[in-house]
């Protein structure tokens, strides 16, 4: 199983397509540019640094929304 791989954007977004449409999930403006592993389970992602592990947000993906503002913020 191949897990989702991206890099955060300087908006502090990482990009997800889930059930044929773009969202843009918040992780936060200074965790730019890090490298991240995102683990999805139905409507529940986490996000978390590809080289440390540690989880940089959770988010519930809502389909009348394109952007997700992490349910459990940024540290």
């Amino acid at each position: 199983m191949a897990l989702p791989t991206d890099k955060i954007a300087a908006t502090g977004t990482v990009s997800l397509r889930y059930a044929g449409k773009l969202r843009h999930l918040g992780i936060g403006r200074a965790h730019a540019a890090q490298p991240v592993l995102m683990l999805i389970h139905d409507t529940h992602v986490i996000t978390s640094h590809a080289a440390t592990g540690e989880v940089l947000a959770e988010h519930h993906i809502d389909p009348d929304r394109d952007y997700e503002p992490p349910t459990r913020p940024p540290s």
